[in-house]
């Protein structure tokens, strides 16, 4: 590994998270089994990329720490389902932009559950974090598709902010690749009993897209953003994966003709400037020889898309 090849190895992290909302529509199922085979397939990739690594997907597992796993899966798994609701109802650049508004959550819960101190600079991050959702809003009318669409998405991000500091607790002590695995693990057991009956009927090809998504957009992405935290700074990641939503609008626009408007094109520039701005203010960490050393508020630390 080295630095070029570790940034090589975030672009195509961004580029496999930008992929799951196009493989969110392809797979004819609903959220909640798109889910369960989505984490089921990425725990089994895991678990393996642990064992490759020599470290025990149990290991340091404490019954305070298994139960912060379990809470965190649960927010994880809501998530995800309510991100594949956007896609279907709204579209994958409306759920994506929608989901894109976590950063902003981020910043009113910590203000609000932990009481510290927010600055300008992060209420002007909200501010135009809010001002591009309200450009992308095709009426504010929830009939309308588009609208319901981003709320869902809005919602799924709001779930990835209450994941991201969960996560917090979650990740104390233990492995990334051990925190997801179980994570996963848990998303698969408590969507199991809402997809069971689904699942047997699901056509070939749902479950080879099934397949492509949990192992390649989920473990391989996941096991790539961790071994870049060893080599880059996690400012650096995060601004190469806040280009997600910029990656999904394209493969929508290319796979299913889902050409975005200019306000939504509009709306897409002024939160992912907004993200990205974020990232160039935040302080940079000294380098980590060790992934499990650094995180990034961005996609998994507990996943991401």
């Amino acid at each position: 590994m080295t630095h070029r090849r570790a940034l090589a190895c975030v672009h195509l992290v961004a580029l496999l998270f930008g992929l799951v909302g196009v493989l969110g529509e392809l797979i004819h199922a609903s959220a909640v089994a798109i889910t369960m085979g989505r984490a089921a397939f990425a725990a089994a990739v895991l678990a393996l990329a642990a064992r490759l690594r020599g470290k025990a997907v149990s290991g340091a597992l404490t019954l305070p720490r298994a139960g912060a796993l379990a809470f965190s899966g649960c927010l994880m798994a809501a998530h995800w389902v309510t991100f594949f609701v956007a896609v279907k109802v709204g579209g994958i650049a409306i759920a994506t932009l929608g989901f894109a508004s976590f950063p902003a959550f981020i910043t009113l819960l910590e203000s609000l559950l932990f009481r510290e101190r927010v600055g300008a600079a992060e209420w002007l991050l909200l501010g135009l974090v809010t001002a591009g959702l309200v450009l992308v809003t095709p009426s504010l009318d929830l009939a309308d598709s588009g609208t319901a669409g981003l709320a869902w998405g809005v919602a799924s991000g709001l779930a990835f902010a209450l994941l991201a500091l969960a996560n917090r607790r979650a990740a104390a002590g233990m492995d990334p690749l051990q925190v997801a695995c179980g994570q996963n693990l848990v998303v698969a057991l408590v969507t199991l009993p809402f997809a069971a009956r689904e699942l047997p009927a699901l056509p070939a090809a749902s479950w080879f897209w099934l397949a492509v998504l949990g192992v390649f957009c989920t473990g391989l992405a996941h096991s790539l953003f961790v071994t870049a935290l060893g080599w880059l700074k996690a400012r650096t990641v995060g601004m190469v994966v806040a280009l997600e939503p910029v990656y999904a609008i394209a493969f929508a626009w290319a796979c299913f003709g889902q050409q975005p408007g200019a306000r939504t094109l509009l709306g897409a520039a002024v939160i992912v400037a907004a993200i990205v701005a974020a990232g160039l203010r935040a302080p940079a960490p000294a380098r980590p020889r060790h992934a499990a050393a650094e995180g990034v508020s961005g996609h998994e630390s507990g996943h991401s898309q």
